[in-house]
Parts: C-alpha cells; structure tokens; sequence
C-alpha cells in the first residue's frame, strides 16, 4: 500500500454526500472504497436562500462520519467538492465554520462551470468514444450539461433545476397531477433553450446520462425489460403517466424505485423529459462514473505536478499576447518577497505562492480592453473567465489580487472569502503590488538591490548603494505606496 497511497474524493451534493478512496495502481485509478449519505441539503434552504440549522445538523453527521473514514489521510490526498446548494446558500459562512470543528479537510465549494467539467473528466477516464458526447447529469439543484470529445470537453454549462428544487417547486403538497408535471417540463425547456443553438451546432452521437436521478429511471426501466441497457422517451413518458396516476408522492409504487429516491422522482423526471424533447434524444445509456471520479483524475493529476489550474492561466495568457517575460519577472520578484515575509505575515501555504505567480502572469490581460483602468479589465477578465481547475474562492481570490495591484485598495470593494481571512489577501495583494512596482521599468538590470523583512503588520525595506537617492520616481511610489497600505493596516518603511 505504500507505494501507492491512497486518495479520497468527497462529493457534498444537494441530496447526497458521496466519498471514494482509491489509489492508483499501474497508471490506473483502483476505486477501494465508497460511501453514500441522504443528506436532502437542498430542503433545507428557504426563501431567502439561508441554510437551516436542521440541514446543517444533517450534514455535519455526515461530515463527521467520513472524517473517521479519511482518519489517516493527509489533506493533500483528500479533495472535496461542495456544488450547488453550498453555492447558492447565503450563510455559507455559518456552514463552513461549524464544518470545521468535525471535518478536518479544506472544502471547495466550486462553481457550476467547474463542477460540469469535473462530471465530463470522470465520464470520459472511463467511457470511449471516438465521437462527440453529450453529457447529462441531473443533482438535487443543478443539472449539468456537457458536449466533449475522448478527452476535451467542448461546451459545458450547469442549470439551475434539480431533482429537489424542482419537486420543492411544482409538487411542493405531494400532489401530482398532469398539469403540474408539464408546467415543471416547460420551465426546464426554457432553461434549457438559452443554451439550445450552441449545443445543436457543435452535435453528438452518443448521450451519456450520470447522477442518482437517472440511474434511479433506469432500475425502473430495467425492472420492466431486464434486457435493456439505455432509457427512451417512451420509458419516461410511462414512468410519468405512472406518477400521474398515483396522485400523490407518497403513493407512487413503481417497482425498482426506492423509498428515498421516491421523495424526488418527479423533479427530476420532468426535467429528463425536457432534455429529451428539446434535443430530440431518442436514447441515452448510464455512466455510474462522474464529479467523484473526476476529482480522483484531478488529484491523481496534480499529485503527479500536473496541475491542470497552471495550463489554464497558461492558456488566458496566450489567449491575451500577454508580456511574458515581464510577467515572469514580476511573479519572480513576488516570490522573492514572500519567501522573506511569509513566516512573519503567517502565509507559509503552497496555494498562497501558486496564486502570486497566477495573479503576476495575468494582471496586464486588461490591455486587451484599455490600459486606463487596467487593473479592473484584468480582474473583470479572470472574474468572468471559466477557469478550469479553479475553485470559486480561487477564482475570487485571484481576480482580487490582480483588482487592487495598483491605486488605492477599497477595502469596502474586497469581498468576503468563505475560508480565508480578508487581511490575508490584502497580504498577498501588497507582495504583488510590491513586486509590479520593482519591475515598472521592465528591465531587469535595472531592479534594486534591497533586503526586505517583516513582522505581523509592517514591511522594512532596506535599499543599498543610495538606491533611492538615485531613482527619485522609485521614492516616490514608495511614499504614496506607504499611504496606500496604511489605510489597510500595513505600515510600510523605506530606508
């Protein structure tokens, strides 16, 4: 076991808390162990989008239960993804926060771009084909739908309709009549069309559905045709006369449906109906493989330095002809300085040098738009990018180092982070800001020949050979530099 050490994915989904150990074994993933939790998280967030104490409660145990699992594991071996409900929760905060007193490991929640393209990586390190894909996955409040091919996803997007918030919507008394069912497919048609023109243009040849809600249609399928290996429209029309015809949730009596599985089925077979007709889908067969599988490929990748966040700041810079050379200059400089202030300002986090060297790779993106305002072009760019690989705090986080590298730092503009300290950040922002300012002359011989230093809420630059005697424009910086921070807590001394 030692030379293969094992890894664990945690999937928090809206209706279901899922955790996979596996371990790699001949370049292969080799799945050890799996467990599944009802958590109905997705019932517990009301009207005002806030996440009630009884939800919490739920997960939490959960939460608890796997951290007993994953004992052993050290936190790099361990990814968890937390999707839509975590997402769309208001007191995220709240969650996280008592989460951390049972659940020993860092919880992403990710954005729904991110969590599509996860659910496509696990599909295609398991499923072949030589042609284009679609992609269905229906959770408890997203459906993610995806188009790639072999490897390489195409076109991604994620809906806000799953199978809980859709039952919630349209069957929230248990009643079930047609009317009802058909108002739920044409809301789901509508999210459906604003995606419609793209997905028909780029075309597949085979659809592949994921999750519990069509693995749950297809044991309902099976148990009526044994022999049959993919689900039609014809399978879910009946299903859904089926439900019609039992009039209440409670009393639909399916065989091959299961008791917690019976609480949702409507939502989520009206939107399966939707996704068949609006593409004219005339059938689809079932991957057990998706957003779980796909965080094993990414660990298992970046455990190997393949970090699949570095290839894509790679390709927003090429994307932007953005200055290389110099932006590997500013990002050298950042490291330079971290390495002498890091243990003071308490940063000593890997992830911390990963987004200083991302920020200085991207911050002169903006030019592409205007060089007035630079900075906010360059941060509107990798807020509104898809970032692949990136978590939505990574995402925030590295849009803010870059929003505030030059000219005053709005505090009321920095936003709140779910897992990190807002002075934190603004640490990371004055490396970088530090770092650009060394380097505005763009040419390396003319860098300054300084030790920097630092305690808990200051930086000590010292400058040698009358550094700043002879470049006034430098003192200068340094001057408004030094009111810039302190507005934001940082003194800053030059000498």
């Amino acid at each position: 076991m030692n030379n293969h050490p094992s890894i664990a994915a945690v999937d928090l989904g809206s209706n279901s808390f899922h955790l996979v150990v596996a371990r790699e074994v001949d370049g292969t993933l080799q799945i050890l162990h799996k467990e599944k939790q009802r958590v109905y998280l997705a019932d517990g967030l009301d009207d005002k989008l806030r996440l009630n104490q009884d939800a919490i409660d739920r997960a939490l145990r959960v939460l608890k239960q796997f951290a007993n699992t994953l004992e052993d594991f050290p936190p790099s071996n361990v990814k968890v993804a937390a999707t839509y409900t975590f997402r769309r929760a208001k007191n995220i905060h709240a969650f996280l926060t008592q989460a951390s007193n049972v659940f020993p490991f860092h919880i992403d929640v990710i954005p729904g771009q991110e969590e599509a393209r996860l659910i496509y990586q696990g599909v295609a390190h398991y499923i072949h084909n030589e042609e284009n894909r679609l992609i269905i996955d229906i959770g408890g409040g997203s459906t993610e739908l995806i188009i790639g091919k072999h490897f390489k996803h195409k076109l991604l997007t994620s809906r806000n309709m799953g199978c809980v918030s859709y039952t919630k919507q349209f069957f929230s008394d248990g009643a079930i009549t047609a009317k009802r069912f058909n108002r739920a497919e044409t809301k789901a048609e509508q999210e459906i069309e604003v995606i419609y023109a793209n997905y028909i243009r780029e075309g597949w040849q085979n659809v592949i559905g994921t999750s519990g809600t069509i693995k749950s249609i297809l044991t309902m399928v099976n148990a009526q045709n044994p022999q049959q290996s993919f689900i039609n429209i014809e399978d879910l029309l009946t299903l859904k006369q089926q439900c019609i015809a039992a009039k209440h949730i409670d009393n639909i009596c399916i065989e091959g449906l299961t008791p917690e599985r019976q609480q949702s089925l409507c939502g989520g077979l009206a939107i399966l109906i939707a996704v068949f007709k609006e593409f004219s889908i005339s059938e689809l067969t079932y991957s057990d493989f998706s957003l779980r599988e796909g965080l094993l490929q990414e660990m298992q990748q970046k455990l190997a330095d393949k970090d699949i966040r570095s290839n894509t700041i790679n390709n927003l810079s090429e994307r932007y002809t953005v200055d290389k050379p110099h932006a590997l200059q500013v990002a050298n400089t950042a490291l330079w300085i971290y390495e002498r202030v890091g243990k003071a300002w308490q940063l000593n986090d890997n992830d911390d040098t990963a987004l200083l060297i991302w920020a200085a790779k991207l911050h002169e993106i903006g030019l592409s738009i205007n060089s007035s305002g630079i900075n906010k072009h360059s941060a509107y760019i990798v807020a509104n990018s898809q970032l692949p690989g990136f978590t939505q705090q990574e995402q925030l986080i590295l849009s803010s180092l870059i929003r505030f590298y030059r000219k005053k730092i709005k505090l009321d503009e920095l936003p709140e982070f779910t897992t990190i300290a807002q002075q934190h950040v603004i640490k990371l922002v004055t490396i970088l800001r530090l770092a650009i300012l060394f380097n505005q002359k763009r040419q390396t011989s003319q860098q300054p020949n300084m030790d920097i230093s630092a305690n808990s809420t200051g930086l000590f630059i010292k400058f040698h050979d009358n550094y700043l005697q002879e470049h006034t424009l430098l003192d200068a910086d340094l001057a408004l530099e030094q009111r810039y921070l302190k507005k934001v807590g940082i003194s800053l001394s030059c000498s």
